[in-house]
């Protein structure tokens, strides 16, 4: 039924770039913290970098928990499941960062999404995750569905936001800078965008 892996590569990596949904989920170190669970989507925002690590683009949202866990304990399982195909779950297991803006990793990084337009989605900072256990499960439970393309609504909501309204626009929202749970979060005002 299930496997582990060592790595990504070959039929599993095909299979997560083809994936046109995923899914993360962090918590926070406190028993009683508020365990977040994040779908991300966006064709071009998910790149493999290598055989044990990933990225994704964090874009503007109603909330920073993610970023707030991962800044916290690094804790993160990142989850593709095949809605057309073949059944299989497929989970990455791991230690991730937020890369602000301002780190000097960011700029690099951000040249392996050349598929996708930062700006126009309030871009806030790249996730990177270090696989520590990668394992599939047969998936057989979940429903065939069916994908037809991505949704354009979040561009059109953030392509007019510049660095000092989206800043604005975070600091207005309870659980940017500070999580649910009282822990730090985006780092704000927005460093300026060189994208």
């Amino acid at each position: 039924m299930g496997k582990t892996y060592e790595r990504i590569d070959g039929r599993l990596r095909t299979f997560i770039e083809e994936q046109p949904l995923f899914f993360t989920a962090t918590a926070p170190l406190s028993a009683d913290g508020t365990v977040n669970l994040s779908p991300k989507g966006l064709k071009g925002s998910f790149v493999i970098l290598d055989e044990l690590t990933l990225a994704y683009l964090d874009f503007a949202g109603s909330n920073a928990e993610t970023i707030a866990h991962l800044r916290e304990n690094g804790r993160i399982t990142l989850m593709w499941c095949a809605f057309q195909g073949p059944p299989n779950i497929v989970r990455v297991h791991g230690r991730g960062e937020a890369v602000f803006r301002d780190d000097p990793r960011f700029k690099e990084l951000l040249g392996h999404f050349p598929d996708i337009d930062p700006s126009l989605h309030g871009l806030r900072a790249i996730i990177l995750v270090r696989a520590e256990h990668i394992r599939d499960s047969c998936g057989y439970a979940v429903p065939l569905m069916t994908y037809d393309e991505d949704r354009d609504l979040h561009g059109k909501r953030f392509a007019r936001e510049d660095d000092e309204s989206l800043s604005t626009y975070f600091a207005k929202k309870d659980y940017i800078a500070t999580s649910l749970d009282g822990l730090p979060g985006v780092p704000l005002p927005l460093p300026p965008s060189s994208f």
